[in-house]
């Protein structure tokens, strides 16, 4: 499966929805997204995973850059939406503790 990123501003920040495979292949088309994304200090960014099939080691490497993009920039992050069987491997490697995670996707503001 493929990788679709759909990206919306908000009041808040800007949202990411990123949906299919995040894996080997797919996980630069992410980090090329997150290179042309300008985030504001105090800004939070939104990554909704409620259409993600399936995440590897490369796909929480992207999740991490993306955290770091955030940070760069004085924003915060949020994953939103995390499925189920990401949010386990996020816990397993203690990644549940440095990401900020939300149940749901829905408009933060």
């Amino acid at each position: 499966m493929s990788l679709t990123i759909s990206h919306r501003d908000t009041s808040t920040g800007p949202v990411l929805h990123v949906a299919g495979d995040l894996d080997y292949e797919h996980a630069p088309d992410l980090r090329r997204h997150l290179d042309t994304l300008a985030l504001h200090e105090h800004q939070c960014l939104v990554v909704d995973l409620s259409g993600l099939e399936f995440c590897d080691s490369s796909g929480i490497t992207a999740l991490l850059a993306a955290r770091r993009h955030a940070h760069a920039s004085g924003a915060d992050i949020v994953l939103a939406a995390v499925p189920a069987n990401t949010l386990r491997v996020l816990a397993l490697v203690g990644l549940d503790q440095v990401f900020t995670i939300r149940a749901d996707g829905a408009d933060p503001g």
